[in-house]
């Protein structure tokens, strides 16, 4: 009996690898998010001789937006690796390695998700205020948008008070 439980649970610990495709999806989808970024780019500095401030302003957004989710993507690798399949051990000697990699935690990454989708919500929701200075009314879409934006808010908060209660708990046999 104790072969068969050893082979299941070697079975089940090498089955994290099967992660590693999709955290290779991501870098794809980072090289696609670069490639938007650049057609965005060269889309603003063509037009930036008849761009107002205001639609300049927006096009930079548009261009933070993207940078933003960029880091969300490059941090949901480098975490969800790091976390669930293996050490990045290439990146343990190098200089350049991100301060913060290695330390975060299932916990810290779902925080910094949850930050960095509010940071890209507010700037959808600015982008909207932009385009509506001089309006009267304010559109269903932004509307919305806010809703979400604030749903973004209260789970952040929610998730770092449920953080704050686990780390204040002691659970015996487990080091938190």
């Amino acid at each position: 009996m104790s072969q068969i439980a050893n082979t299941i649970e070697s079975i089940l610990f090498r089955s994290r690898f099967l992660l590693a495709p999709l955290y290779l999806g991501l870098v794809g989808a980072l090289a696609l998010l670069a490639y938007r970024f650049l057609i965005e780019f060269y889309h603003v500095a063509m037009h930036i001789g008849e761009a107002t401030p205001q639609s300049f302003t927006l096009d930079l957004l548009a261009l933070l937006d993207l940078t933003l989710l960029a880091n969300l993507i490059l941090m949901v690798i480098f975490a969800g690796y790091e976390n669930f399949v293996s050490r990045i051990d290439v990146a343990t000697e190098s200089k350049d390695r991100p301060h913060w990699m290695g330390t975060i935690d299932f916990s810290g990454l779902k925080i910094k998700l949850i930050g960095s989708l509010v940071a890209i919500s507010v700037i959808e929701l600015l982008k909207d205020f932009i385009e509506l200075s001089g309006k009267a009314e304010v559109g269903e879409g932004t509307i919305w948008r806010i809703i979400i934006h604030l749903t973004f808010v209260a789970s952040g908060v929610l998730f770092a008070l449920m953080d704050w209660i686990a780390d204040k708990r002691e659970f015996p046999g487990t080091h938190m």
